[in-house]
């Protein structure tokens, strides 16, 4: 009988980090790999050296000390300095339940999976091969990104088989980055740049149609006939300058170009029409072409329908969400917004009670020694009602301090600064978390960006099942298991790694 087998004590080995403690603890999570080892056939099972009289596993030998002071103290904790997918794999080898661990430490080990969420949602299409004229990257780069855009019906062991469609399948998907991916290739790098540029172009002559050196008087003479009387009236009108409308229609034509190339080679039309930004698109567009259709009618009607798409060219200045396609800078902006929600309508709901609080108070405190000849008490001051304060209240939290309502009383100066240091504390408390997560974003953002578009990951194999470093077979098992052939823990490693490896369980 061995020295081990004698003693409670026990000496594991892990990483060549050498770890004692005491079968006892082991036992006090049955049925992990680390309760195996106080069994008595454990030597035959795993990879144990007479010598030393010692277990070794070839794993971390940091988190394994975490993982053994849960067997200890029975709390886990999650090392801040460890990356979240390594302890994850390590807690699913010596087969612990993440749920247990602690309170305090679920933020930071789920950490790493909004990580990865948030590097998804700035995951370029990545074509594969350039556009315009480029070579591909790597090998196979197109039938790739064939089969990522959904134009690839080959099974996944066929070599060269492209699933029929012909030259269809060979420039939509180009297209598609061409005019999706600006950083695909060079080309769409020049399409993103004169789509930019369009923008900008649309945006400068929508501002200038306001300006007077760009709007012409124009008289209008219009007959109105009434029954057998015929009278001519004179009217005045106010038109733009011809030159603006050429420059808005040569920019129309761009972006409608455009907006039909990407709907006609997106993948997935549904996500395309439901997209927010596609949406824009469509919506900046179609007052033009109405515009330009009913121009040319003298009917009543018509000319209400184009007075109207004139009152609506505002969506016209929608267009500069568009450059959010462009700039990782706004896109982690509306993703910031995005992910803030809760902490908007924290700040809304604490603006809210606020304003409500002091713009009710600064109502009654104006009047405290109001004269007895006004008997509403408010002659000597702005506050004529509650929701009149509402206004003062939301500018004075928010620091903005207009100046137009102002309080002229002791006690309601009292309320007022009060008030403003209501709307600082209660500003400050939400906004460091939207900070933090803008930082996140544009961290993440920023990483996705340098990340190499091709690389070859090392994904080592799964040992055989007769390793060491793995449960021998239940053959030679005295526990009763549901498993035939290996242990559940060495059955689960081996799924995980065939997952990681890309191939099928």
């Amino acid at each position: 009988m061995g020295k081990g087998e004698e003693s409670d004590k026990i000496t594991i080995n892990v990483g060549g980090t050498r770890h004692e403690t005491y079968k006892s603890t082991l036992r006090t999570l049955p049925g992990t790999r680390l309760a195996w080892l106080a069994d008595p056939d454990a030597q035959s099972n795993f990879d144990f050296d007479g010598k030393s009289n010692e277990f070794f596993f070839d794993r971390h030998p940091g988190i394994f000390s975490y993982v053994l002071n849960y067997y200890r103290t029975g709390k886990l904790h999650c090392p801040a300095d460890i990356c979240g997918p390594l302890f994850e794999e390590e807690l699913t080898y010596w087969g612990i339940d993440e749920t247990d661990v602690e309170p305090c430490c679920w933020m930071t080990y789920r950490q790493h999976r909004d990580a990865e969420e948030a590097l998804d949602i700035f995951e370029s299409p990545e074509p594969g091969g350039g556009a315009g004229g480029e070579e591909p990257e790597e090998e196979g780069g197109r039938e790739m990104a064939l089969q990522r855009l959904g134009m690839d019906d080959r099974p996944p062991g066929a070599v060269g088989a492209t699933g029929g469609g012909g030259c269809c399948r060979n420039w939509q998907p180009r297209m598609w980055a061409l005019f999706e991916d600006p950083y695909s290739s060079k080309a769409a790098r020049v399409v993103a740049f004169a789509s930019l540029f369009f923008i900008l172009v649309s945006i400068t002559t929508f501002c200038l149609e306001t300006h007077e050196a760009f709007n012409i008087n124009v008289n209008v003479t219009e007959t109105l006939v009434v029954g057998n009387t015929t009278t001519i009236l004179l009217t005045h009108k106010v038109e733009t300058e011809p030159i603006l409308t050429y420059i808005e229609g040569v920019c129309v034509l761009w972006f409608t170009l455009e907006f039909l190339v990407r709907i006609i080679c997106c993948p997935d039309k549904l996500l395309f029409i439901k997209n927010l930004l596609n949406i824009i698109d469509f919506v900046a567009i179609l007052p033009f072409y109405l515009e330009v259709g009913l121009s040319g009618l003298s009917s009543k009607a018509a000319r209400d329908v184009l007075g109207f798409l004139r009152v609506v060219r505002f969506v016209r200045i929608l267009r500069i969400f568009k450059l959010t396609r462009h700039f990782v800078g706004l896109r982690v902006l509306g993703h910031t917004l995005r992910a803030s929600t809760n902490e908007f309508l924290l700040l809304i709901i604490f603006l809210a009670l606020g304003v409500l609080i002091f713009a009710t108070m600064i109502y009654y405190a104006e009047r405290i020694g109001a004269k007895t000849s006004d008997p509403r008490g408010s002659d000597h001051t702005h506050f004529k009602n509650i929701p009149i304060g509402f206004w003062w209240a939301v500018v004075t939290m928010t620091t903005l301090g207009y100046g137009d309502m102002y309080p002229k009383t002791w006690s309601g100066m009292v309320v007022g600064a009060l008030c403003a240091l209501a709307g600082v504390l209660t500003i400050a408390m939400p906004v460091p978390v939207i900070v933090n997560n803008f930082g996140m974003y544009y961290s993440l953002a920023m990483a996705k960006q340098k990340l190499p578009k091709k690389k070859k990951k090392h994904i080592p194999r799964p040992a055989p099942l007769d390793s060491p470093t793995y449960c021998k077979s239940e053959e030679n098992s005295p526990r009763n298991s549901t498993q035939n052939d290996t242990c559940p823990l060495a059955v689960e490693e081996g799924v995980a790694e065939r997952k990681r490896s890309g191939e099928m369980p």
